[in-house]
């Protein structure tokens, strides 16, 4: 019996190695809907800036990357319930955000826009000489965003609310149709936007270049300064001339202009 015991005990013992939560594994949690920095190729495999950058951190660190693709407002809860490791997915840094997170320092910088009803637009004259203030101070402006991201938070701090859905589709549909007037957001409004041409347009003075980091666990030290010593190394080591090489492209093209390049996004100004 002690003999049968003891060789139950091994294989608990073996079996636990092979665990999904391996120390040799990293869990990266990201939302593989906005390619071309977070995507999936036709065979449903991840692809996409941030998808590389994950894969390099792993290297970086030793470990296998796993990605857990993961609707972007429930990223971070599934951190914070140890489903994942790290986030890596366009996720600004704001200060409700680093309540219940550590962020690493910037590794991206998003420009943010907006996408605006045509009709609304022409009604009150915006267009890219209009500046910043002179948007935020149209009374009576319907915002649209997405729950938890800046689409909502942004506006919110100009003092305005914000009908809050669960989804881009629906966002963008009711800008399109005139359901609501304004959607705050980053480079993925200008594929929206080339779907609307009719009934939307872009905002492109920056409203705000948001600083873009990892997502840890808070009190999770022992990974936040591995990842922000892998940051200070992605352009000397020549992972960014990687990106920019496998990447630039598909940046353009998703921007609809040629000069928009993965250096739009590395570069703060």
């Amino acid at each position: 019996m002690k003999k049968i015991l003891s060789l139950l005990a091994i294989i608990i013992i073996l079996l636990s190695g092979c665990s999904s939560n391996s120390k040799d594994i990293l869990r990266v949690g990201m939302d593989l809907k906005y390619f071309p920095f977070t995507g999936m190729d036709e065979q449903g495999n991840p692809v996409g800036v941030e998808v590389d950058i994950a894969k390099a951190l792993g290297e970086y660190l030793g470990k296998e990357v796993q990605i857990v693709n993961t609707e972007f407002s429930m990223l971070i809860p599934a951190l914070q319930s140890e489903e994942v490791d790290i986030i890596i997915g366009s996720m600004s840094i704001t200060e409700e955000r680093e309540k219940t997170v550590d962020f690493s320092n910037p590794y991206l910088y998003q420009k943010i826009v907006a996408l605006v009803n045509k009709d609304f637009a022409k009604k009150h004259g915006i267009n890219d000489e209009m500046s910043v203030e002179e948007l935020f101070s149209i009374k009576d402006t319907r915002f649209i965003g997405i729950t938890g991201s800046i689409s909502a938070e942004i506006p919110q701090s100009y003092g305005f609310e914000v009908r809050e859905v669960t989804t881009d589709a629906v966002a963008e549909r009711e800008i399109a149709t005139g359901s609501a007037d304004i959607l705050v957001g980053s480079y993925t409004l200008y594929g929206k936007y080339a779907n609307n041409k009719e009934t939307t347009i872009i905002y492109k003075n920056p409203i705000e270049i948001s600083e873009v980091g990892m997502a840890v666990k808070q009190g999770n030290t022992e990974l936040l300064k591995q990842v922000n010593e892998f940051i200070s190394q992605m352009e000397s080591s020549g992972l960014n001339d990687k990106l920019r090489k496998d990447w630039d492209a598909e940046i353009a093209k998703k921007m609809f202009d040629e000069t928009k390049t993965l250096d739009y996004y590395l570069k703060k100004n």
